[in-house]
């Protein structure tokens, strides 16, 4: 391909116009164009077929099916009030929403023992964090930078933390929660393997993205995890983009679950945007690390229907792309599972939608009443404290 379809492009890079600028500034100028050019001439990448799942062979209750049902609203509905806060001025920093990949929390995360087992999230950790029982009222006031949140107001929407609940905390930076994860499911093996607990059987579900499993940290845990057959399972939320980068040029084996042959763990591949398929992957991975069978990698192909943060204009990827993976709502898939198999009517599922709004409603009242932190603590919790 000439450059003649990128006119200004070629005036840009001319000799005489580089030769005129610092090196710094040329430096950048090809970089960006370079950047350019490789997304113009880019082909769009199939997508890959996504695993089939025989709903029929779930039985599940009506209770059940509407706990699931409301946690995945839940996480639906406070993530839009977060965009809608965020906007008004109320939220600071960065803020990623989850919409879309909710099919992955619920599944994994109700699939374990609530307040025994742990859960180590990533920047995109809100839902993750309602999974696991924060409430929404603490999930909200972190969020504000309230006294009353989950962190006390000193995590934002990337640091939650809650020792009750198990959750092990939101990490900014990729990959860094994979070695904490791995800690916690070593204390759980160690106190009863070593120390003879028997009570000692909680399970960890590490959460991350594509993007990470490019990183040292998860190539390095997954061969000491497997060593050791740790109780952990590692959950790869494939969402396809790496902030702006598409997952299959990232990386030379973009079918993430078979890295896990070399470490000679189990790898499943599962459709993310299915809550049924999710959790039936998730409570066999959690029966075997509950018996000391090891680790399991789970990679979740999934979709966020939102950018990768609020600050972004979410205009890399493809209208055609989006409205492939739009049309698979996993709540609205669910809702058509419940409705179909009689284990709830519609007029239910739009009183737990209403349930849900109200606990969502109290939440951003109760973190607009709290208190700012008191400048004086400043500096507490830089150590570890007792409370």
């Amino acid at each position: 391909m000439g450059w003649g379809i990128f006119p200004v492009l070629a005036e840009k890079l001319s000799k005489d116009f580089l030769d005129s600028i610092p090196l710094a500034e040329k430096s950048e100028i090809i970089l960006n164009n370079l950047i350019y050019f490789y997304r113009a001439t880019d082909v769009m990448v199939a997508e890959r077929i996504l695993p089939e799942f025989n709903t029929a062979s779930i039985s599940m209750s009506k209770e059940k099916g509407l706990l699931l049902y409301e946690d995945m609203v839940l996480g639906r509905l406070f993530e839009d009030k977060c965009a809608e806060m965020y906007y008004r001025g109320k939220m600071f920093g960065f803020v990623h929403l989850y919409n879309g990949q909710e099919a992955v929390s619920t599944g994994i995360i109700r699939a374990m023992r609530r307040d025994q087992d742990y859960v180590c999230s990533t920047y995109r950790d809100h839902v993750h964090a309602l999974s696991a029982g924060v409430p929404a009222n603490e999930v909200m006031a972190e969020l504000f930078g309230k006294e009353t949140g989950c962190s006390k107001g000193r995590g934002g929407s990337m640091h939650l933390f809650s020792e009750p609940h198990k959750l092990l905390g939101g990490f900014a930076f990729i990959g860094e929660g994979i070695p904490v994860a791995m800690g916690a499911a070593f204390q759980s093996k160690y106190r009863r393997d070593a120390l003879g607990d028997a009570s000692s059987d909680s399970v960890t579900a590490c959460f991350f993205g594509d993007g990470t499993s490019n990183n040292g940290q998860f190539f390095e845990c997954l061969n000491m995890a497997a060593l050791w057959k740790l109780p952990i399972l590692f959950v790869v939320e494939n969402n396809k983009w790496a902030i702006g980068m598409a997952h299959e040029r990232a990386t030379s084996q973009p079918e993430i679950y078979k890295k896990a042959e070399v470490f000679n763990m189990i790898g499943v591949e599962v459709d993310g945007m299915d809550l049924l398929a999710v959790h039936s992957v998730a409570e066999e991975a959690v029966a075997r690390a509950r018996a000391g069978e090891g680790p399991t990698l789970i990679e979740a192909l999934t979709y966020r229907f939102r950018g990768h943060s609020l600050a972004d204009p979410d205009e890399l990827r493809s209208p055609d792309e989006k409205q492939f993976w739009g049309a698979r709502d996993p709540i609205q898939k669910f809702a058509a599972y419940l409705t179909e198999y009689n284990l709830a009517s519609s007029e239910e599922l739009k009183e737990v939608d209403q349930k849900v709004q109200a606990i969502i409603d109290e939440a951003v009242k109760f973190a607009e009443s709290s208190p700012e932190p008191d400048p004086s603590e400043l500096y507490r919790f830089i150590f570890a404290e007792n409370e």
